[in-house]
């Protein structure tokens, strides 16, 4: 089946947002609008097409990215159409294919926003109109940066009582980006609010109909004339920066065409020059229509951006384009278990077509998968294809060694792309199955969870023999606990939640390891020396080979490493993770007959247990980013409260009739805080926490925790 689409027509891209802020309700009305439902689904009455998980429903919130793809034809393009034929013209030249990833906003589910941006072109960022920029949001749009992903701002919510687009604009330009602007205005506010005015084309839209499905042009409001005058003097200069042609004609005063206006914003905004805003009401079905039309516009086909690059197995850097003849490069992003067809593993193709009953090749794992069934997915619906062509999204069945971040490629032309890293849990639970039925079942339904989700890991307690658990908070692991049961019938109990802390050393030291046994036959020996130094927090280990004319042979010298990640992962202070150092191995011997990879890899544990106790060591514990509102009259009792567990107050902001506090405080302090803040503000309060960094634990709390 040849290729429906040119790739030029087709757009990958995100919706991004803090929970509550309208998300899935703007994916809901696109589907609506697109055609692809032909009625509107409410997230508040659990009815959303993208939110299919029962969990989803209940709790009204996102838990897991759902894929969907739609078609869109923009409304400057569609007129009155007299026949079939008509259409069917107008069809192809101007309809376009849209792939959309509908994100969690909720920070527990943080690693879905991450790797979905990690494979798309494009993100439209969502933004409540009364609360504008929230923590989520910032944390999202730094993903959103690390990934270079040209965006679209939606101020969504304008008909809440408290929305104020220009107030929600300038959260958005002091807090994330000075190249925000807008290019809508909105007609009204609150009650008030019936439509936009659309900077670019200078022409002003009210939205009519049931659901908004009228998108009739009217005059400009004569109390909007100065402002829109005004507000497009500053996009046409905020554009014209990045082209110099069309500077010089904004200089010399000559008339930009809207053509040009557009084009010229289009390659802005695709190069993270510019910022559009938009505006709207989700729900009220208001505006949902311009901002597919700002999708097609201004965001990028995957022939926009440049050729993704990788790693091919002489380790040299190569590229491969989006065309479908060239070799096969396609990213696994993410594993989910389907209940009717099984495992599939989501992918992105960048380059060349992969075709039912072929095989490709999976690099890392140097393991060759047969591609049995090829599905388009629609939220929970799937469609069946024999083939996908790059730039497309799409889902494998029953690939047997691939997990998220691993490539599939060509098995003649191997290349290896850039896997997405993931932050480590910060909070563990102990679980134990009620019943011994349950404890058969329980191994495998945790570890089909574990490859769905890499942020959700799974041990056992060496010592008590006990399962634990770990993930990003509360509400991810009770989310893992309800999945446990519901999908696959295993009944649990929780124990109490523990926090992952981690051990770091405080100075500089260096130490040798020397491991000699002689027992009757060969022997063993491994000798080391090393530096331990420590590094800034949060960067991890690094191991630094100094050897220099043979003291120990190369073929050793990975076992010496090994020997040092076993007895960090173990620890030495409290039996946490040891984090942020850097190991230097500069000298040491070996011998001809009794060296061996064992001999040196005690030796190198030996030598960095000795040298971590020299440099003296020092637990860490996460410390989380918490954002609470609440009512004035509380202020007192929750900042107090804030104090008695080691918080550190960062701002606070006045906003409406409540207060908005940001501070820092350690997740140990933090369980249960949901309740405790209900009672002291007699459930006015609400607060929202995302995982910040992690610090030294104070001398009188880790001698607590220790037991000294």
């Amino acid at each position: 089946m040849p290729r429906q689409y040119p790739i030029e027509k087709v757009r990958d891209i995100g919706i991004i947002a803090h929970i509550d802020a309208g998300k899935t309700t703007v994916t809901e009305r696109i589907l609506f609008y697109t055609g692809i439902s032909h009625k509107i689904g409410e997230v508040h009455e659990g009815e959303a097409i993208m939110d299919w998980m029962e969990q989803e429903r209940e709790r009204g919130i996102t838990i897991t990215s759902a894929a969907t793809t739609c078609f869109w034809i923009p409304t400057y393009e569609s007129k009155e159409v007299e026949d079939d034929e008509e259409m069917k013209e107008l069809k192809n030249e101007h309809e376009h294919r849209i792939n959309i990833i509908d994100t969690p906003g909720h920070i527990d589910f943080t690693v879905e926003v991450q790797r979905s941006l990690r494979v798309l072109d494009g993100a439209v960022a969502i933004f409540d109109g009364v609360a504008g920029v929230e923590p989520q949001s910032e944390t999202n749009w730094h993903y959103a940066d690390d990934y270079n992903v040209p965006r679209i701002c939606f101020i969504n919510k304008m008909d809440r009582t408290g929305a104020n687009f220009l107030k929600s604009f300038q959260s958005i330009k002091e807090r994330l980006t000075s190249d925000a602007i807008p290019i809508q205005l909105p007609i009204g506010a609150e009650s008030d609010f019936e439509g936009v005015i659309d900077l670019v084309t200078n022409k002003a839209y009210k939205f009519e109909g049931d659901h908004g499905e009228k998108m009739k042009e009217i005059d400009i409001p004569e109390n909007k004339k100065e402002e829109v005058k005004e507000a497009r003097k500053e996009l046409i200069e905020k554009v014209a920066e990045s082209n110099e042609e069309l500077l010089e004609k904004y200089l010399e005063e000559e008339e930009i065409t809207i053509q040009e206006l557009r084009e010229t914003l289009r390659k802005a905004v695709i190069n993270i020059d510019v910022i559009p805003v938009m505006c709207g009401s989700a729900l009220k079905n208001k505006g949902v229509q311009p901002l597919l039309d700002a999708i097609i516009d201004y965001l990028p086909a995957p022939t926009d951006l440049p050729p993704i690059k990788g790693i091919n197995l002489d380790h040299e850097e190569e590229e491969r384009h989006p065309k479908d003849d060239e070799p096969v490069a396609a990213l696994a992003f993410k594993l989910a278990s389907d209940p009717y067809v099984g495992n599939l593993t989501y992918f992105r193709l960048y380059s060349g077509t992969i075709k039912k009953g072929s095989y490709l090749l999976n690099p890392g794992e140097d393991k060759k998968e047969r591609i049995g069934r090829i599905l388009r997915m629609h939220a929970n619906h799937r469609e069946e294809v024999d083939e996908i062509y790059a730039g497309d999204l799409g889902a494998i069945v029953g690939l047997k060694g691939t997990t998220t971040g691993d490539t599939l490629c060509n098995p003649d032309h191997p290349i290896i792309l850039e896997n997405i890293s993931f932050p480590d849990p910060v909070i563990s639970v102990r679980i134990e199955p009620k019943t011994k039925a349950d404890q058969e079942k329980m191994g495998v339904a945790l570890r089909k969870l574990g490859d769905e989700d890499p942020t959700f890991q799974v041990s056992a307690d060496s010592d008590t023999g006990e399962t634990i658990i770990a993930g990003m908070g509360e509400l991810h692991l009770e989310v893992i606990v309800s999945r446990l049961k519901r999908e696959f019938g295993v009944e649990t109990e929780m124990g109490r939640p523990q926090v992952a802390y981690r051990e770091t050393i405080k100075g500089s030291a260096e130490a040798e390891g020397k491991y000699i046994r002689q027992s009757g036959g060969r022997g063993q020996y491994g000798h080391v020396l090393i530096k331990l130094e420590k590094l800034d927090r949060g960067e991890g280990f690094e191991f630094v080979d100094e050897i220099k004319g043979g003291a120990i042979p190369q073929e050793f010298i990975p076992a010496v490493e090994k020997g040092i990640k076993e007895a960090m992962s173990k620890g030495i202070y409290a039996g946490y993770p040891i984090t942020d150092f850097k190991v230097t191995l500069y000298d040491g011997s070996f011998h001809e007959v009794d060296s061996s990879d064992n001999a040196f890899k005690v030796a190198g544990s030996m030598a960095f247990q000795d040298a971590a106790k020299k440099a003296g060591l020092a637990l860490l514990e996460p410390i989380m980013k918490i954002q609470i509102i609440a009512p004035d009259k509380y202020l007192g009792d929750v900042t107090g409260d804030l104090n008695s567990k080691r918080g550190q107050i960062q701002s606070m902001e006045e906003r409406d009739k409540v207060r908005e506090i940001n501070a820092l405080v350690p997740l140990s302090e933090l369980f249960g805080y949901s309740t405790q803040l209900r009672s002291m503000t007699q459930g006015r309060g609400s607060f929202n926490m995302e995982f910040a960094h992690y610090d030294i634990v104070p001398d009188n709390v880790a001698r607590e925790l220790v037991g000294d």
